[in-house]
C-alpha cells in the first residue's frame, strides 16, 4: 500500500512540473512575440555596406603579426545603425586576446588588429570591418 501511495505522489509531482515548465514556456513565448509598436522597426540607415577582413593562426606561445584590414579607396567606415560606433568585428579562437591597436588604426586609412600571446595549442583571429562606399560611382 505504501509503494502505491508513494508512486501517486510521484506522478502527481511529476504532473505539477510539467504543468509550471508548460506555464513557464507559454509566458516566454508571449513576450518574445509581443510588439510594443505593433509594427518592425526601420533601419535608419540601410546603405548597403562591403565587408573586408583579414585572419591569421599561430602556435602556442607566439604573438601573432599585426592584420592589416584593406581599406577600399572611397569607402569610410560603417556605423553601426543607430549609434556613431565603427560596424566591426573580433573573432577569435582559443586562449588568446585580441583588439583592434588603438595606435595604428586611424578608422579613416589604416585599421590594424592585434593580439596577445597565445596561451593554448593553437589560436586564430579574425578582424572584421563594414564599409560603406555609397559615396563611390
Amino acid at each position: 500500500m505504501a509503494a502505491r501511495q508513494r508512486t501517486v505522489l510521484a506522478s502527481a509531482t511529476m504532473r505539477s512540473r510539467q504543468g509550471t515548465f508548460l506555464l513557464y514556456s507559454v509566458f516566454l513565448l508571449m513576450l518574445l512575440a509581443y510588439s510594443p509598436n505593433g509594427h518592425a522597426q526601420e533601419v535608419e540607415d540601410s546603405r548597403a555596406t562591403t565587408e573586408l577582413s583579414c585572419s591569421f593562426a599561430m602556435e602556442q606561445g607566439e604573438t601573432g603579426s599585426p592584420c592589416l584590414v584593406p581599406f577600399p579607396q572611397g569607402c569610410v567606415v560603417a556605423s553601426i545603425p543607430g549609434t556613431k560606433q565603427p560596424w566591426t568585428t573580433v573573432s577569435k579562437g582559443g586562449r588568446v586576446q585580441c583588439r583592434f591597436d588603438e595606435k595604428e588604426t586611424d578608422w579613416k586609412t589604416k585599421i590594424t588588429g592585434a593580439c596577445g600571446r597565445c596561451q593554448s595549442i593553437r589560436c586564430s583571429a579574425h578582424f572584421s570591418v563594414r564599409f560603406d562606399c555609397s559615396a563611390q560611382q
